[in-house]
């Protein structure tokens, strides 16, 4: 039994992935703090692009990114970490750059890791940004979908919060997906911070719902159900230290229920121990296979728990393409995700040999 996805033939098309959303520069002061930092490592991440980059740099899929950059030396420099990703660069939209920054910008996105009993901690700084400016009809979604063509486009909540016009762009690309037999998956990543300034929880709600019907595979965890699609987990604490799978599992059937084209729903089970320690899951459900769990990770211990999500996406949809089997899905997306989290940076710097063998039950023995 397959988890009922029609996925483009990889003949057929230029990519297998393909990823809108924005690319920001994380600035990383390591073990120390932002407020007390005196030097930064720079990597590059982004909700949306750091899914396509893990299906490309760990499973070896082919992939764009749709982004737009600031015609500036941040805007190279993001540019030349996109290039390091292996993604094709050649639909990133570039802004002319007033020499100042009043009308368009690069995001800055610093981020600590946390330690313990200190959380991790981000600050981003993505006013004005380019990505937030591009507007509908600026980027040929029907070239890409139609004469070059795409397996996956993913892209999620980040994006569509940015703007007006993004939300429209959203749209617009999951539209031309769709017509040309493009499966639609999108992450709800419910950022407060992104929101709060634009009419909060009911502005998310009125966004991702419309969107929402243009899905065919949706991801999120507890608080991105309930704030972007209304959909409450019965049972579940604030701090999710207790897993009500139970719960979970009828979120997730009222989502099928509310929303008939998604066709796969997933979700991360977190539960925060400290910043260093976490207990790692997932559950996920397909229309024709049902409900699957992955392995449960209880007290993982982690560097940077920054695009653990994103990984956990990025192998689910290889485990679908590949497999079409939910529950061999879901478990490479669990390991994906808890290795993603044992290296610093946004990005994953796991091999699918690794995901692979954590998927299947190995350990964290010397390989030699």
């Amino acid at each position: 039994m397959s988890a009922n996805l029609n996925f483009r033939n990889e003949d057929e098309v230029a990519y297998d992935i393909v990823s809108l959303g924005e690319v920001m520069l994380r600035l990383d002061p390591g073990e120390g703090r932002v407020r007390t930092a005196r030097q930064f490592n720079a990597w590059e991440g982004g909700g949306e692009y750091n899914v396509a980059r893990g299906l490309r740099r760990c499973f070896g899929k082919r992939g764009a990114i749709v982004t737009a950059f600031a015609k500036n030396e941040v805007g190279r420099l993001l540019e030349d970490l996109v290039l390091t990703s292996g993604l094709d660069t050649q639909f990133i939209q570039w802004f002319d750059f007033d020499g100042v920054g009043r009308n368009v910008r690069n995001g800055l996105n610093f981020t600590e890791r946390g330690f313990g009993v200190r959380g991790a901690v981000g600050c981003s700084d993505r006013g004005h940004t380019a990505i937030a400016q591009l507007q509908p009809g600026q980027v040929d979604f029907d070239r890409l979908f139609g004469q070059l063509g795409a397996r996956v486009l993913h892209t999620g909540g980040i994006f569509a919060a940015l703007s007006q016009s993004s939300a429209e762009v959203a749209k617009e690309a999951m539209i031309a997906a769709r017509k040309h037999g493009t499966l639609v998956s999108y992450d709800l990543n419910y950022r407060p911070s992104l929101w709060q300034g634009i009419g909060g929880k009911e502005r998310a709600q009125e966004v991702n719902r419309e969107l929402a019907q243009y899905v065919d595979i949706m991801i999120g965890n507890e608080e991105d159900f309930t704030a972007c699609l209304g959909l409450e987990v019965e049972g579940a604490d604030e701090n999710l230290t207790q897993l009500p799978i139970d719960s979970f599992r009828a979120m997730i059937e009222r989502a099928a229920s509310e929303y008939p084209n998604f066709q796969v729903i997933a979700t991360t089970l977190r539960a925060v121990k400290t910043a260093t320690v976490n207990d790692w899951g997932a559950i996920a459900w397909s229309r024709e296979q049902g409900f699957a769990q992955a392995t449960q990770r209880d007290g993982l211990e982690i560097l940077d728990r920054v695009g653990g999500g994103d990984s956990f996406a990025s192998g689910l949809l290889y485990g679908l393409m590949e497999f079409g089997e939910i529950e061999t899905a879901v478990n490479f997306g669990a390991a994906h995700g808890a290795l993603a989290m044992t290296t610093p940076g946004d990005t994953s710097m796991a091999s699918v040999e690794e995901v692979t063998r954590l998927a299947q039950g190995a350990g964290a023995r010397v390989q030699r």
